[in-house]
């Protein structure tokens, strides 16, 4: 922390969603249901990738590790979220916040780096299918995974550092329903352009990176599908990148609209409604994107059910 003669507070108050009682409790019944969907939709994608010998794919690798991520993500999120929404006092530790923040911004990165990782799997399986299974080894694929491990881990103790060496004094009520970097940025009291410059360069390293990748992917496989004469090898190969393409709208659109939209329009009340978005319902909308639009993940599924209606 920065010395100055402000007294310090050990804890921050998170103002939630919104600040009317009557709300609360139908608030805390949906997001209870979006958490235990998100959970179970997740775990079972997990659980159906590790049994199915079919799935034990590159392609099924990395939507394994997404699923992974999207129930640690909300996990991060949900129970204090729960929790808050039926308590007088919504009061979190600034070691608690810092914890949490950090692994936000740890889970928010591998989700977005891990969807350019999925983006260039499919570039190798539909423009170098000859090439894909040496060229997407098991040993790449763990590098790959490994890899976006490493910079969302070094992506988030940088972002922790530029926030908590910052001093809050002016107030304690964090205008959230989590500790993330820009509603904390908001509240200190300290001169915050460099940890807004550090920021706004670590969103676009992340952001922009997996934009451009997965947009140059897309056009080498655009490329590659005009090029394919039997309409129904077309139809097979888009069919593996819409679910891709739906999650990486959705994602990164709302990532764009969070960090790089004008100042002048930013809305602390606004960015609470996109947070929730991105942090809550993505997670629970990905395995229902991968398993309704999925070919192979229906027939999985199928499969499982078939096995358990015999055994009963």
């Amino acid at each position: 922390m920065e010395e100055g003669n402000h007294s310090e507070a050990t804890e921050f108050i998170l103002s939630g969603l919104t600040d009317r009682p009557e709300l609360q409790v139908p608030l805390f019944v949906l997001f209870l249901l979006i958490y235990v969907v998100t959970l179970v939709g997740n775990g079972g994608m997990i659980l159906l990738i590790m049994i199915d010998p079919r799935l034990h794919t590159p392609m099924y690798f990395f939507l394994g590790n997404l699923s992974f991520c999207d129930f640690c993500y909300s996990t991060v999120i949900s129970p204090k979220m729960l929790l808050d929404f039926l308590a007088e006092r919504k009061s979190i530790s600034h070691a608690a916040c810092a914890v949490q923040m950090y692994f936000v911004i740890f889970f928010q990165d591998i989700e977005c780096l891990l969807l350019a990782v999925m983006a260039y799997d499919r570039y190798v399986a539909i423009s170098k299918p000859l090439l894909y299974m040496i060229t997407m080894s098991r040993q790449r694929c763990n590098q790959l995974v490994a890899g976006v491990c490493a910079v969302g881990l070094l992506d988030a103790m940088i972002l922790m550092y530029f926030t908590f060496r910052l001093s809050f004094c002016h107030s304690i009520i964090i205008n959230h329903f989590c500790c993330d970097m820009p509603p904390l940025l908001a509240l200190s009291c300290s001169d915050t352009r460099l940890s807004e410059i550090v920021l706004f360069a670590s969103m676009c390293y992340i952001v922009v990176s997996s934009v451009v990748t997965v947009l140059l992917s897309y056009v080498c496989i655009f490329f590659t599908l005009l090029r394919i004469r039997s309409a129904e090898g077309r139809r097979k190969a888009f069919s593996t990148c819409t679910c891709h393409l739906t999650a990486v709208v959705m994602f990164h659109g709302t990532l764009l609209f969070m960090y790089f939209r004008p100042t002048s329009s930013y809305s602390m009340d606004t960015d609470k409604i996109a947070s929730v978005f991105y942090t809550l319902v993505i997670p629970l909308l990905n395995p229902l994107i991968y398993s309704l639009r999925n070919t192979e993940v229906k027939r999985a599924l199928n499969n499982v059910r078939n096995k358990l209606l015999t055994r009963s």
